[in-house]
């Protein structure tokens, strides 16, 4: 039986600044529906009507493309958060959308898996977009804050959300129905935590 040629997208001459974005809107595409591993520059090529070469011009290497997709999601997540502290203090129903919007990112939004995959890969210099972006979230609610305590319950506040979210972007699902938990469970349960680290008689210190 005849079996029909996968339609190729016609290739045309584009900027860089457009090819990196068409490029990272396929990454985006191919981690959500394949995973960490069908990010390579030959499916992006595909996608994009590119060659395997131009693609690696435009990229330098798979790793460096990864940080940059790393890069777009957590930057777009920063973007979500903008404001946090405003609306946390106006907004009962705040914690939870700002758990959301953090849980999404990592799960739905495919930072977990990627994250794992470059871990798992020892390539972790590719992480330094999280580093940047996570700094530059703590700043930006630390600065609408207006006590001395902020910096330190902000960054344990951050440091609480991330981890939490990329661990149950990856194993999440399991440990949940091993306790009989809903699927929101963690996130509940960070939306009622949340407010604690920004307020000026949250947590209790730290022990030691």
């Amino acid at each position: 039986m005849y079996k029909q040629a996968p339609v190729r997208v016609k290739r045309r001459k584009r900027l860089g600044a457009e090819v990196r974005e068409e490029g990272l809107a396929a990454a985006r595409g191919l981690l959500l529906k394949g995973g960490p591993g069908a990010v390579t520059l030959a499916n992006i090529g595909d996608e994009i009507g590119m060659s395997h070469a131009n693609v690696l011009h435009h990229f330098g290497s798979a790793g460096s493309l990864q940080s940059a997709l790393m890069e777009s999601m957590i930057n777009d997540l920063t973007v979500a958060l903008d404001d946090v502290v405003e609306l946390l203090q106006t907004d009962a129903a705040a914690p939870r959308a700002v758990a959301d919007r953090v849980f999404d990112a990592f799960d739905k939004g495919g930072a977990g898996p990627l994250a794992a995959w470059i871990i798992l890969s020892g390539d972790v210099e590719h992480l330094e977009p999280v580093r940047n972006a996570v700094r530059a979230l703590v700043d930006a609610i630390v600065g609408q804050s207006n006590d001395e305590g902020a910096p330190g319950r902000v960054r344990l506040a951050v440091l609480m959300m991330a981890v939490t979210a990329f661990g149950d972007a990856m194993i999440g699902p399991h440990v949940r129905d091993m306790l009989d938990q809903k699927d929101d469970a963690m996130r509940d349960l960070i939306a009622r935590i949340l407010p604690l680290f920004l307020t000026p008689s949250g947590i209790p210190p730290a022990m030691g």
